[in-house]
């Protein structure tokens, strides 16, 4: 669960909704932390079947099925599959790790 703005999120609630957009291959949504929020979420996705995906495009759709709260603050858009833990799903931890790393870089 991620605590953003006093709401509790599912992550699997803000990757189903990206999911039924019929846009998104892959994705997965996290929390990270955020001085006001308390969490950001995040997102990184890939296109489906290999079409390129555009984070704009996916951020409109998202505000026109989400409530504000759930609306992600940042779309990461990459090309193939997504990395995957020993179990076989989409390694979540380690995803939002890089993301966290590579956003306090450029900070």
């Amino acid at each position: 669960m991620m605590k953003t703005s006093g709401y509790r999120v599912s992550p699997t609630e803000v990757e189903e909704i990206l999911y039924a957009t019929g846009k998104v291959g892959e994705c997965v949504a996290f929390g990270v932390p955020h001085a006001t929020l308390g969490q950001a979420i995040c997102v990184i996705a890939t296109g489906k079947d290999g079409t390129p995906l555009d984070a704009a495009i996916l951020l409109t759709e998202c505000r026109q099925h989400m409530p504000a709260y759930m609306i992600p603050a940042a779309v990461e858009v990459r090309e193939g599959p997504l990395p995957r833990n020993p179990n076989g799903k989409i390694d979540r931890k380690t995803l939002s790790t890089e993301f966290d790393t590579a956003n306090k870089a450029q900070q």
